[in-house]
């Protein structure tokens, strides 16, 4: 897995008080139809010859959350996970990668592992993950959480 810096995000939709900004995904400056949650990207990493993972957060002050999204760019949006809480703040830092993981830090002193799955496989809903992440229900994944100390 790689950092890339040829995807771009175009506002689409506003934030709304009961809803977050929607944007398009461009590649390379060319549009692509998919929409994602979060108005600034973060970082984006390229997962295999088709999927991305992408980091968007909504600059709102206090509230701050992180959207991770994995996507294909032929299929779309294939999961969408959330980090955060009320009146949690964060800043998205010290990312690095390997093979299949990206590491980083959010909230507290927390360092942040997420694993990307080929295929998905087993989530136990509300035993799964750690305190913060917040995902549509369902028992298939594709990123699996972890955390530890921050160093």
């Amino acid at each position: 897995m790689r950092q890339v810096t040829m995807l771009s995000l175009f506002e689409n939709t506003r934030q709304t008080a009961f809803s977050q900004t929607g944007s398009e995904v461009d590649f390379d400056g060319k549009p692509s139809g998919i929409i994602v949650f979060g108005k600034l990207l973060e970082a984006a990493f390229r997962v295999d010859n088709d999927r991305y993972l992408i980091f968007t957060t909504d600059d709102v002050l206090f509230e701050e959350s992180l959207t991770i999204t994995l996507l294909s760019s032929n299929k779309g949006v294939i999961e969408v996970v959330h980090l955060g809480g009320e009146y949690a703040s964060g800043t998205f830092e010290n990312v690095s990668t390997d093979k299949d993981s990206v590491y980083f830090q959010f909230i507290d002193d927390v360092r942040w592992t997420i694993k990307i799955s080929r295929s998905p496989h087993l989530r136990i809903p509300f035993l799964s993950d750690p305190r913060g992440v917040k995902r549509s229900p369902g028992l298939k994944t594709y990123m699996t959480f972890s955390t530890a100390p921050a160093c």
